[in-house]
């Protein structure tokens, strides 16, 4: 399970045009699935994210959590993130977990994720034709791979 973490301080996500998902300030979390994913990856990687100091505190250094700040979670599922690029120019996804795997798994993420925060999880639509909108602040991106614990 890979995942791009990107502080915040707005985002939101359009299926043709409707408004599926939008928070204030927090994190917008892309989520990358693939055979082999499984529960204790959400554990992880959710627990990790939530307890992550990348919000700044008063003197400036990232020292805050998502829950020390009341902020706000935005999930969207992106099968490319496990795109391979060795070969060619053409980006093979033959990685990323097929529906019938990846779905439950996304499901479940978001679930544990309101779990652990106590907080809704907004969304966008597993599968669905996206558009991602953020202001990310610092600019902050993290990248966390659960097969690459470091």
């Amino acid at each position: 399970m890979r995942a791009i973490i990107q502080r915040v301080s707005q985002a939101s996500v359009r299926i043709k045009g409707d408004l599926s998902g939008q928070i204030g300030p927090g994190l917008l979390i892309l989520l990358g699935i693939v055979d082999g994913d499984a529960e204790e990856d959400i554990n992880w990687l959710v627990g990790k994210i939530a307890r992550m100091r990348i919000f700044t505190d008063d003197e400036g250094k990232m020292n805050r959590s998502l829950g020390d700040i009341d902020g706000e979670l935005l999930v969207v599922s992106q099968f490319t993130l496990h795109a391979s690029t060795r070969k060619g120019n053409r980006p093979s996804f033959i990685k990323a977990a097929r529906p019938e795997i990846a779905i439950p798994l996304y499901e479940a993420f978001l679930q544990k994720a309101h779990d652990e925060t106590g907080k809704p999880c907004a969304s966008g639509e597993f599968g669905a034709d996206m558009q991602v909108s953020l202001i990310n602040d610092g600019p902050v991106t993290i990248m966390i791979d659960t097969k690459l614990r470091e």
